[in-house]
């Protein structure tokens, strides 16, 4: 009986808490070329599903281009997961028509050291042709930030 407070505590602190949105400003840096760009994730609610923005763009969205969807998002005390697919229509460029291309994409951020972990999968489209087919992994160093 005397831990029943704690655990009404929990069961109704617990979902506000994973609610809030969390901020990053992450570096990338491939060959001689840095990037830094702020990432915000935001969890799924009842009313809202997972949102990840890159320096204010909203990752979901779809046009003319393709569509990028955010399939996922969990958060927990130690990692961040967002997993997302991107699909686009077939293309010509410089005269070489392809076809269409997906990319899958898992990410895991580790919440305690900051690293980002990225695996794509290419298939198909001018990002095979360019790129190469396959999965690819990347790791780039994250901090947390202030909320704006």
């Amino acid at each position: 009986m005397k831990y029943l407070h704690i655990l009404f505590l929990l069961l109704y602190a617990a979902p506000s808490l994973a609610a809030d949105s969390l901020f990053f400003t992450c570096e990338r840096t491939e060959k001689n070329y840095t990037e830094t760009y702020e990432l915000k994730v935001t969890p799924a609610s009842k009313k809202e599903k997972a949102k990840v923005f890159v320096d204010d763009r909203d990752l979901d969205q779809s046009d003319e281009f393709g569509r990028q969807t955010i399939k996922n998002v969990l958060i927990t005390e130690s990692t961040v997961l967002i997993s997302m697919e991107a699909h686009f229509p077939p293309e010509s460029f410089d005269g070489v028509q392809y076809g269409p291309g997906s990319v899958i994409t898992a990410i895991t951020i580790n919440r305690a050291t900051g690293q980002l972990r990225k695996a794509e999968t290419i298939k198909g489209g001018i990002l095979s042709a360019t790129l190469g087919e396959g999965a690819r992994t990347y790791q780039e160093q994250c901090r947390p930030a202030k909320k704006p």
